[in-house]
């Protein structure tokens, strides 16, 4: 089970670091406008957000790929612990992501459904 929990995080891990390159430096892409519902005219408006809130996911996403590394290192606690609270946190998050915004409800699906099913593999 070790081996499919990380191949899971290390999937987590680089789709997150893959979105925060999306948020952080293609914001301004229009293609992906409809995906973060973000109107052309607000592009500066939001960058600071956007910007840092794409480093916020670069930095889980190493989190959980790291711990997902380590699980089969000399620590293998450490990396479960690390990488249960990455999953733990996005789950949290997608949830406070579809409260706060229920247009985005398949993102909120996409952000927490992949992290809960590793925290329960952890977790059994």
């Amino acid at each position: 089970m070790t081996g499919l929990v990380q191949v899971l995080g290390v999937i987590f891990g680089v789709l997150l670091i893959l979105v925060g390159i999306l948020e952080s430096f293609f914001f301004r892409d229009q293609r992906f406008h409809r995906l973060f519902l973000i109107k052309p005219e607000d592009t500066e408006t939001v960058r600071m957000w956007v910007f840092n809130l794409g480093f916020y996911n670069m930095i889980w996403g190493v989190g959980a790929t790291v711990g997902s590394v380590m699980l089969t290192g000399d620590q293998p606690a450490a990396g479960e612990a690390l990488l249960l609270f990455t999953c733990l946190g996005h789950v949290l998050l997608g949830i406070i992501l579809v409260l706060s915004e229920r247009r985005l409800w398949a993102s909120a699906i996409a952000e927490a459904l992949l992290p809960a099913v590793i925290a329960v593999m952890l977790l059994v």
